[in-house]
């Protein structure tokens, strides 16, 4: 049997044509954008609501981020220390691997 054939706490994925993770991997995925593609996959069949805002919460997650990616450039290239101590602030170095 292969980790694919099983499913840990439930049935909400095994009657779906395709199941989240393999969605994910196949397409390459990052992490928020796979929890998107899990939450929205499942939502009627688990946790309702609650997914959705989940949802919610994860592509608000992904704009911040992407806004934030945007800056990196700037960041390496001109070595701007006030803007390298807000990501620090924000805990954000690792995210976009700056590190000391």
């Amino acid at each position: 049997m292969k980790p694919s054939d099983i499913q840990v706490g439930g049935q909400h994925y095994k009657d779906m044509a395709i199941q989240p993770t393999e969605y994910i991997t196949k397409n390459k995925l990052g992490f928020i954008e796979g929890n998107i593609v899990k939450y929205i996959s499942r939502w009627r069949q688990k946790n309702g609501i609650e997914d959705l805002k989940k949802i919610k919460h994860y592509v608000d997650l992904l704009i911040e981020y992407e806004g934030l990616e945007d800056d990196l450039p700037v960041i390496i290239n001109t070595g701007a220390y006030d803007r390298y101590k807000e990501l620090e602030q924000q805990n954000l170095r690792g995210y976009f691997g700056i590190w000391e």
